[in-house]
């Protein structure tokens, strides 16, 4: 499949087509899924580890991506290994609850970072870090029902420059899916107009209690 990979984007390339390097990208997009959504959605007899609730997932990195002004690079040429050794995606679950999701994480958008494996992951886990959460409104004791708007607002509050422009918030069957936040290369908040203008266009959204 590497190889078959490999062999594509050498012809893409000679074609013309603009195909990606990796590196070549303008920002980041650090993906907050929030996990108690997912497991209402998905998996409501608990059979992973996700929603077993032997650990309490609120929002879990579901991935950072590179990202262009407009669209985005995926499945880039590598040599790092297609697999994230399981070693490696082992020092992972307290922020990203399974291998098989680092795992489609790296071969999607991590092999388009120009990064290592383990600085990649390394990269996730400081995107992850660099993001407030308001202590009290996002630990999943309680469901919660919330404005769109104030989600944002209480995100802008805990952090610093981070505005307005730099956050899309993810929604689904009336439900909280995830919090989209762009960042530069150096993990600065910055403003992204294409992914803030999808942002979820309901007034109201809730927030499922931790499995």
């Amino acid at each position: 499949m590497r190889r078959l990979r490999l062999l594509l984007f050498a012809l893409l390339s000679i074609a013309g087509t603009g195909v990606a390097d990796a590196r070549d990208f303008d920002f980041y997009v650090l993906s907050l899924s929030w996990s108690p959504s997912w497991c209402a959605a998905n998996d409501r007899g608990g059979a992973t580890p996700q929603c077993d609730g032997r650990r309490a997932y609120t929002f879990i990195a579901h991935g950072l991506w590179p990202q262009y002004e407009r669209g985005w690079p995926e499945y880039c040429p590598s040599n790092e290994p297609e697999r994230v050794p399981r070693a490696l995606a082992g020092t992972l679950y307290d922020i990203i609850p399974s291998a098989g999701l680092a795992g489609h994480e790296w071969r999607k958008h991590g092999s388009c970072s120009g990064l290592s494996q383990r600085a990649y992951f390394e990269t996730v886990r400081a995107a992850y870090r660099k993001v407030r959460l308001p202590p009290g409104v996002f630990d999943g004791r309680i469901a919660r029902r919330l404005a769109t708007d104030e989600i944002e607002t209480l995100l802008t509050r805990a952090n610093p420059g981070l505005d307005r422009s730099g956050i899309a918030i993810g929604c689904e069957n009336g439900r909280l899916t995830e919090i989209r936040i762009c960042m530069t290369k150096s993990l600065t908040f910055r403003a992204c107009e294409e992914i803030d203008r999808k942002t979820c266009r309901m007034r109201m959204i809730n927030l499922p209690a931790l499995p």
